[in-house]
């Protein structure tokens, strides 16, 4: 792939600024991913919002729960897009294993991010 996919987090209020802080510090990549929010605006504005975000660039958009504004969006959006991926409940781990496979296709990275995801989600041994 030519271009590096881009990761756009979508959230309510700032739960996606402060995904994109963290993986910033942990990794010390700040151009692979940014955030967007669904605060104050009606679904209008937020198609906006992610049009902007992605530009004409391949890209996968991590939302952070799977139904509301931010799905609804990001799905309109990337519907009819072969280089527009979607996952659902995003969290650390699938945005860290994404910043480093950014030269994947936006639906191979997406699934490799998504398995991260999965993985990371356990319930300890007390």
């Amino acid at each position: 792939m030519s271009e590096a996919t881009r990761g756009v987090i979508v959230s309510h209020a700032a739960v996606a600024e402060a995904l994109l802080a963290a993986v910033a510090a942990i990794t010390g990549v700040s151009d692979a991913l940014v955030a967007v929010s669904n605060d104050g605006c009606d679904s209008g504005a937020l198609a906006e919002r992610l049009a902007r975000a992605i530009g004409d660039k391949p890209a996968i958009l991590f939302v952070d729960l799977p139904g509301g504004s931010c799905l609804t969006s990001a799905v309109r959006l990337a519907k009819g897009k072969t280089d527009v991926a979607v996952i659902t409940g995003v969290n650390l781990a699938m945005l860290l294993d994404f910043v480093f496979h950014r030269d994947l296709s936006p639906a191979e990275a997406a699934r490799r991010a998504a398995d991260a995801g999965t993985r990371a989600i356990r319930t300890p041994a007390a």
